[in-house]
């Protein structure tokens, strides 16, 4: 598959402003890597500028592992060392500069966290990637996903693995992965939602009825890290301009090209989501 056009050619009079400015609400005390990940897959993909909205008393162990280029906002925390809701008005402030807004990444499933995950998301209206714990703070509170006008009209992805499907619309994981057309189909439709049901031939489907299934990818991407490699890249050409269903097809397809350099180099049984990030500028040259 080949890239879009709009991803692979910039004008000579281009600056970092003209391709996204990523806000990445991410990482806790325990996970931390997967804000360092998600951020760092976002700028390898094209992405102008990525600042990571993390707990405060988080940055110096993050600003020794992230990407010199990411930038980080601190925010208040709980005593779990995990984002507060008591941070939700800074958040929205900055939120008001950013071009994407991406919302999971080591969260974890603390209540304050939670909430303001789901005063985010049912508040701002800037295109929006919700993803692992901010999957998790949406079960049983969907309709936080059309609670204004606002929210209603920005493009929204979400990006569960099966079994946060299956929290999401109260069905088994089984039933998830057996039926991932249909279950993705049904939460895209229910909810005006772009929607990636992520494993083994990954779905990607709108309320548009827009679908793609990605033949892309091997049994060693499944690995901690690896779904926040993919939010960062999908993130990353929603900043450049792609619609959501387009920004999520090709994200996903790249994502498992990537990964199958990486596997080639590094075997499946070796292979980690780093690998992954590293592989992303050659899928990119093969997708050219």
């Amino acid at each position: 598959m080949r890239l879009p056009t709009q991803l692979l050619h910039r004008k000579l009079n281009s600056h970092k402003g003209d391709f996204g400015h990523i806000f990445v609400l991410a990482g806790s005390a325990r996970f931390s890597g997967a804000a360092v990940l998600c951020s760092a897959a976002a700028m390898r993909s094209g992405a102008g500028l990525v600042t990571l909205g993390i707990p405060k008393s988080l940055n110096p162990a993050i600003v020794k592992i992230k990407p010199k280029e990411v930038m980080t906002l601190l925010l208040p925390e709980t005593n779990e060392g995990t984002l507060s809701s008591a941070g939700y008005k800074k958040a929205k402030d900055f939120i008001k500069g950013a071009d994407v807004v991406v919302v999971g990444p080591g969260l974890t499933q603390n209540k304050s966290t939670q909430s303001l995950v789901r005063k985010v998301i049912s508040d701002i209206d800037k295109p929006l990637i919700v993803d692992a714990d901010g999957l998790n703070a949406l079960a049983g509170h969907l309709k936080v996903l059309r609670e204004n006008k606002k929210a209603r009209k920005r493009a929204t992805i979400l990006t569960p693995h099966p079994g946060e499907m299956a929290r999401l619309l109260g069905i088994s994981v089984k039933e998830a992965q057996r039926r991932k057309k249909a279950v993705a189909q049904k939460l895209a439709n229910d909810y005006k939602v772009t929607v990636v049901l992520k494993g083994h031939n990954t779905v990607v489907a709108d309320f548009k009825n827009n679908f793609y299934i990605n033949k892309t990818g091997n049994p060693g991407m499944a690995t901690a890290g690896s779904g926040d490699v993919l939010t960062g890249i999908i993130a990353a050409f929603l900043g450049q301009g792609l619609n959501a269903f387009n920004a999520a097809k090709y994200a996903v397809y790249l994502h498992g090209l990537a990964g199958d350099l990486a596997a080639k180099e590094k075997t499946q049984i070796s292979l980690i989501a780093s690998d992954i990030i590293a592989k992303i500028p050659e899928a990119i040259k093969k997708s050219s």
